[in-house]
């Protein structure tokens, strides 16, 4: 039996497909271990039929009797949900709707995620780490981030991890090998069809992608648009966006977040590093370690990366541009 103190964990949108997909898992320990209890401390929005529904999962939660879920708490206020959080999922935002512009949705999860990115500052654990899905999240990230005057905003993440998922399915599918035999496929810039997955340094079974996969073609005109525009295509063909998979991606980016030593995507904020602009979060590869995680500076980009990269980073600064009155000056 574990003698671990509980670690709080507060989800928003935490009745959302995602949410229904991801609450369980953590309470089973696929997130922060199997003998690591947690309290999920879940937020919806103040309407009736949300929060009925959140008493639902509540309710299953409960059903499911793990040994590891120490306590729920279910609320419509974020300081209630942030209150000593030691990880903040940011998992709820508002879905673009027909007609909507891009600008228009940056702007309004904008307002969502000042308030939210205040709240937390305000309220969460010392040690809160932040890891933002509800999208545009590169974007919302810098936005809740600039909230906080107390947390650094190397705690606050965005989520491109479903990408490298992505990424190496799509590689793995092509080469016929197991996932797992794909190494060094790493995500670059926005969560967006402007990301870059770089497959000129990735591996399949110790090979260059590039050696076993030899249709260049392939590479850069099929491969890429895949992982950039999938989203999309799991939206046309089950009518609902990703959810399942999402919530898989966000367990493996907060719990490589807690392993010192693994490599993986993670959009942070940026130093410059591989040209993108200083302040906008931009998938990058990091290293974990025992305080946060460092960026891997040392890879060389060939001229056609560097062209991706220049794309993805221009969509970044022009987003930051869209949602500046949101921005401290």
């Amino acid at each position: 039996m574990t003698t671990k103190k509980p670690i709080r964990v507060a989800v928003t949108g935490a009745a959302g497909n995602i949410g229904y997909s991801l609450l369980f898992r953590i309470a089973a320990g696929e997130m922060l271990g199997p003998d690591q209890p947690v309290i999920l401390q879940l937020l919806e929005i103040p309407v009736e039929k949300a929060q009925q529904a959140l008493k639902g999962v509540a309710m299953e939660l409960e059903d499911c009797a793990f040994p590891l879920l120490s306590d729920i708490v279910l609320t419509d206020d974020a300081k209630v949900a942030f209150r000593d959080a030691n990880h903040a999922l940011l998992v709820g935002s508002k879905p673009r709707g027909p007609g909507m512009e891009r600008a228009d949705l940056l702007k309004d999860n904008g307002k969502i995620f000042v308030g939210q990115g205040r709240a937390i500052d305000e309220v969460a654990a010392d040690d809160c780490r932040v890891a933002v899905v509800g999208n545009p999240c590169n974007t919302n990230t810098m936005i809740a981030a600039s909230q906080a005057k107390r947390l650094p905003k190397s705690r606050f993440t965005a989520m491109v991890r479903l990408d490298q998922n992505r990424a190496a399915a799509q590689l793995a599918k092509k080469a016929n090998v197991a996932v797992s035999d794909i190494g060094g496929i790493y995500i670059y810039g926005n969560h967006s069809p402007t990301m870059y997955a770089d497959f000129t340094h990735a591996t399949i079974k110790g090979q260059p992608v590039t050696s076993v996969i030899k249709d260049e073609a392939w590479l850069k005109n099929e491969f890429l648009p895949k992982v950039g525009k999938r989203g999309a295509e799991i939206i046309s063909a089950r009518g609902l966006s990703s959810a399942a998979s999402a919530a898989s991606a966000l367990i493996d980016h907060v719990r490589d977040l807690t392993r010192p030593g693994t490599v993986h995507s993670v959009a942070v904020v940026s130093d410059g590093s591989y040209g993108f602009a200083e302040g906008v979060w931009a998938g990058v590869p990091v290293k974990t370690t025992t305080e946060g995680y460092e960026v891997v500076k040392s890879v060389q980009m060939d001229e056609f990366s560097k062209s991706k990269l220049a794309a993805t980073n221009e969509e970044l600064v022009g987003e930051r541009d869209t949602v500046k009155e949101l921005l401290p000056s």
